[in-house]
């Protein structure tokens, strides 16, 4: 059935694809024709995509066998979560739930007390090895999106004070003055990084709008000041080769979109944001579409050396090209904020429908699937991946 859903939608878009150059905006009026079956289809394909993925959280808390890392875990996580507001099936809430409990059965003996266990890297009960801020504050807000859900104030408590601990342990050691983030025990560096940054920054808004602590909204400021002094364009390549460009954008783009409400208009901070958004949404309209997948395969394989890079290798379907699934997400949440608005919307909607043809065949757990869960997520429940405990956002 996932593969029925997508094959209309890919069928469907041919007209369009074929009058359009990659992810240019089409006009209402153009998409307006067949726009409500195949958001239709896309619909159905995003349940049964749910479907599978919570099946999928359930097996590996069952088995009690890892089956992908615990930050990839997180996106569909998180997108269930919000799967449940718009559908209110509970077996998506009884899977995060699944892999929350699991999450937190391994923090326990996690050294340094509050951290997460990745799924990979340091293990409970070690006290040496490869520990990530930025992977971590990912799996942290999957256990925030589960316990904003819980009824049962003990079982929102337990899963609020897991996020808490791990908030406490980054705050009090990898904070660093300027804003940025340091990426835990981490043997490439001890300074600022990108990605912890932008991961660690999200979740402290987040957690800033579920209890009320400033200095949760004071840390999420500081990694917004801090990113706007970075080209996103090249700030990996102090530590990555190659095309990394998908990557940044998705994990930088979390503190700025989470952290979109609490800039004040007008200010200085709010206006470098707007031209650091202004320059990542313009990279993604220009390279949607099938551009970055090609861009992604060329990388495959080194033509001076002739052999595989596993990161690239597959486009879409790649580690780092499976990040452009997530991209949707940040336009979507982004087009509030922005004089073009529409044509952001209008963006995701076309990049969305080409990585609806690229999953087709595709299996429906695989990393691309993960991160555009959260872009459909946002799509068919605006709002919702934000979303608090409070009586207003549960509406």
């Amino acid at each position: 059935m996932i593969g029925k859903a997508i094959s209309f939608i890919a069928g469907s878009v041919i007209l369009i694809a074929l009058a359009c150059p990659p992810m240019t905006c089409v006009s209402a009026a153009a998409a307006a024709e067949p726009a409500s079956e195949q958001e239709q289809a896309l619909k159905l394909a995003f349940i049964k995509l749910c479907d599978a993925n919570a099946q999928a959280l359930d097996k590996q808390a069952v088995d009690r066998v890892l089956h992908s890392w615990g930050c990839f875990d997180s996106y569909v996580a998180r997108a269930l979560a919000a799967a449940y507001d718009l559908e209110g099936k509970q077996e998506y809430l009884a899977a995060c739930k699944r892999w929350s409990d699991q999450t937190l059965e391994f923090q326990k003996g996690m050294i340094p007390k509050g951290a997460y266990y990745m799924h990979y890297g340091r293990k409970p009960g070690e006290d040496k090895g490869k520990w990530y801020v930025a992977d971590s504050s990912c799996i942290a807000m999957g256990v925030l999106a589960t316990a904003v859900r819980c009824d049962d104030p003990e079982e929102k408590a337990k899963y609020l004070d897991s996020v808490k601990a791990f908030y406490r342990l980054v705050a009090d050691n990898w904070v660093l003055p300027s804003g940025g983030v340091a990426n835990g025990h981490w043997p490439k560096s001890d300074k600022e990084y990108w990605c912890a940054a932008g991961t660690f920054g999200s979740l402290a808004f987040l957690l800033y709008r579920e209890t009320g602590d400033e200095e949760c909204l004071k840390i999420g400021l500081g990694t917004i000041d801090w990113l706007n002094k970075k080209d996103l364009q090249t700030v990996a390549y102090d530590h990555y080769e190659g095309f990394v460009t998908p990557s940044v954008l998705m994990f930088c783009l979390e503190s700025y979109s989470a952290g979109l409400p609490h800039l004040k208009p007008g200010g200085p901070r709010y206006k470098d944001a707007m031209r650091q958004l202004a320059k990542a949404q313009e990279w993604i309209t220009q390279n949607g579409g099938g551009q970055t997948d090609a861009a992604l395969r060329e990388r495959g394989v080194d033509p001076a050396t002739g052999k595989v890079d596993k990161l690239y290798v597959g486009g879409y379907l790649s580690q780092r090209g499976s990040k452009l699934g997530g991209l949707p997400f940040h336009l979507m949440v982004q087009s509030k904020w922005t004089p073009d608005g529409e044509g952001l919307t209008l963006a995701a909607d076309k990049e969305l429908i080409h990585i609806a043809g690229v999953l087709k065949d595709a299996p429906p757990t695989c990393k691309l699937a993960a991160f555009t869960l959260m872009s459909l997520a946002e799509k068919f429940a605006p709002g919702k991946i934000y979303r608090t405990s409070s009586k207003q956002d549960r509406r």
